[in-house]
């Protein structure tokens, strides 16, 4: 993510600001990736501190995506929703940088139903998933202490909000790509036949997992093809995020980032998670003198970077 300057100082702006130190008011325009003074504010500024520019209806582009938002009657899913949003906008605006859902996309934009566990009625399970373009998301592990909870319970360090929003629209981006001419016969080639049994699979694949061995880059990813594209995504888009901000926050190895660098305008997958890697080795080394966990706690052989190839390529190129 870019670090952003306030239109009236100059001074020092952060994706989520709303206003600057010098009192300025902001918003962020999706469309030109920047913080910008006196526009019209999104209509929900006020309720979740949304600091997009609105667009439709009195909505920012984000905001105008969600269709269900979690029981406000209960008070502790307003800021649960709150920071369901912020992840979303984040997720979104990275995509933007490739040319998705900006003014010049004319293919389909998700849908998202943002859910809460906790009701006024009471308790209830929410699955998160896609399905035809519509996007679930449980808004209670927005919570902390239940993210924590769920990180140990499944053992997915990389189980964040953040984390979700990238894998379920990766979901949704092999829809829109699904149709380019060429792109299913490479994507079986990497990633196997998407139209075996999904529900059997995930039987399968939670009665014995698979260890994700070489041609992997998580366990989940090896119980069917369309989950070892989402999460495949996802790590692209947690590395190509990562690259980017540490260049736009100034940290850089000897070997680069150099400055002003733009991952999302880097056309060589190699390179970009060369520097990537390079990058989290150095970062891990430092959290380890906190007694912190690594950055980025995953090795990528060669197969998953075959993979995280051709998905740069798909993503960049669509």
């Amino acid at each position: 993510m870019q670090v952003f300057r306030c239109p009236a100082c100059g001074g020092m702006l952060w994706f989520h600001n709303a206003t600057c130190a010098c009192g300025q008011n902001v918003t962020f325009d999706p469309e030109t990736q920047d913080m910008v003074a006196n526009a019209a504010a999104c209509a929900n500024r006020t309720e979740i501190a949304c600091n997009w520019r609105a667009e439709q209806d009195g909505l920012c582009r984000s905001c105008a995506m969600t269709a269900t938002v979690p029981d406000l009657r209960e008070a502790e899913n307003l800021p649960l929703w709150q920071r369901t949003e912020e992840a979303k906008r984040w997720v979104l605006a990275n995509l933007m940088r490739w040319g998705w859902f900006t003014l010049d996309d004319p293919g389909a934009r998700p849908v998202f139903r943002l859910l809460s566990e906790h009701t006024a009625e009471g308790d209830a399970p929410v699955t998160m998933g896609h399905a035809s373009g519509e996007i679930t998301i449980n808004v209670s592990e927005a919570s902390d202490a239940e993210l924590v909870r769920r990180q140990a319970e499944m053992g997915e360090l990389y189980r964040t909000m953040i984390g979700h929003m990238r894998h379920e629209l990766a979901h949704f981006l092999f829809e829109r790509l699904s149709s380019q001419a060429g792109f299913l016969d490479t994507f079986r080639a990497r990633f196997g036949d998407e139209r075996a049994d999904y529900a059997e699979a995930l039987k399968a694949h939670y009665a014995q997992p698979r260890d994700k061995g070489q041609t992997h880059v998580t366990t989940y990813a090896t119980a069917h093809p369309h989950e070892d594209w989402a999460e495949t995504i996802a790590h692209l888009l947690h590395l190509t995020d990562l690259l980017d901000s540490a260049a736009a926050s100034g940290l850089a190895l000897p070997e680069g980032p150099p400055r002003g660098y733009d991952a999302y305008a880097e056309s060589d997958t190699g390179r970009l998670l060369t520097l990537a890697i390079d990058l989290t080795l150095a970062i891990n080394h430092v959290n380890r003198a906190l007694e912190i966990g690594d950055l980025y706690p995953f090795v990528l052989a060669q197969p998953v970077r075959d993979k995280l190839h051709f998905a740069h390529d798909a993503l960049r190129k669509r």
